[in-house]
């Protein structure tokens, strides 16, 4: 089975039972005997027996098998809370509050985890490592390599860099060469501008969504606004920190906040200067802010779906010069 559908199943078999007995409890006939019928027991043993153990069958990493069907366990609570009718809830109401206790437990043991990571990334970062790795290691260890710990990765590259830039140094990453893009038509300089416009914003629309909405949908629009706010602000110190890098045999394409975009210099078919706009595509991957990208590269094998790299890079000349210098000597750019 794809891997993909496989770990999809736990959340699909949530729904599915769900929509399912919502629909056997509020009925009114002979499938569940005029309402007679209606036992919690039923849906409790499809979430609190089944979920888990499909979980578990659907997740490898064992830590992330649990914590998934917590989630979804607590979620199935809070569903049956609502389509199991009140007076055949005898159990029910145990569990509805008992949910709130598992919660604060596994958020408990998550901060704990958290504190631990940032702890082992900023001893890391202090001791001159590789950034990248110093904040991906310890993710790694506690939730294995897989999508969560791709997007902890992402959320804790965000916060390390609108917090502790000054302690990462573009010298610290990996690679043997280092090529930079902040400067290219103005990249980092246009980024700072957003910054202003948001923080501009941020109160005008609290206001206006206060007084013409409502309270609660401005503190939520607010809140959402300063998030992004913090993104734009570590993106904004990232650029100038995370170079794209020639390492041995691969390059590192490091771009903003982003997940590093490996490319082995043997499946780099050409690599040729790009002007021009350039739309959008499932078999085009893009970095580039601002302008438009200044390097193309064409890819022997595809990645996924993904056949052309187009990069925005501050010398492109040298940028294509040395990288086509390197790829040769393996013979691979024609």
């Amino acid at each position: 089975m794809n891997r993909s559908i496989k770990s999809k199943l736990p959340l699909i078999f949530l729904v599915c039972i769900s929509l399912w007995w919502g629909f056997y409890y509020q009925s009114n006939g002979s499938l569940n005997d005029y309402g007679s019928a209606n036992f919690e027991w039923l849906f409790l043993l499809d979430a609190l027996i089944v979920l888990p153990i499909i979980c578990f069958f659907c997740v490898e990493d064992r830590k992330e098998a649990f914590l998934k069907s917590v989630i979804l366990v607590c979620l199935a609570v809070l569903i049956g809370s609502y389509i199991i009718p009140e007076q055949s809830k005898l159990i029910w109401h145990y569990l509805e509050n008992g949910r709130y206790v598992l919660l604060a437990i596994t958020l408990a043991f998550e901060l704990a985890a958290i504190l631990t990571v940032y702890l082992a990334i900023k001893a890391a970062i202090c001791k001159s490592e590789d950034p990248d790795q110093a904040i991906e290691k310890p993710i790694k260890k506690y939730v294995g390599d897989g999508p969560v710990a791709k997007l902890l990765s992402f959320e804790t590259r965000m916060w390390t860099y609108a917090l502790f830039s000054k302690r990462v140094q573009p010298k610290n990453f990996s690679g043997e060469q280092h090529f930079t893009y902040h400067n290219k038509d103005g990249a980092q300089s246009n980024l700072l501008g957003f910054i202003f416009l948001i923080a501009l914003e941020v109160p005008i629309a609290h206001l206006l969504l206060h007084f013409i909405w409502s309270p609660f949908a401005a503190n939520i629009v607010t809140l959402l606004t300063i998030f992004s706010l913090v993104f734009f602000f570590a993106e904004y110190r990232a650029v100038a920190k995370r170079p794209i890098s020639l390492m041995g045999n691969h390059l590192f394409i490091r771009y903003g906040l982003y997940q590093p975009f490996v490319i082995p210099l043997s499946n780099i078919a050409k690599i040729q200067k790009s002007t021009g706009f350039l739309g959008r595509s499932k078999s085009i991957k893009r970095y580039n802010y601002s302008g438009f990208p200044n390097v193309e590269i064409t890819l022997v094998e595809p990645v996924g779906s993904v056949k052309s790299v187009f990069i925005g890079v501050d010398n492109a000349e040298q940028f294509i010069s040395t990288l086509s210098t390197e790829a040769s000597r393996l013979g691979a750019v024609r």
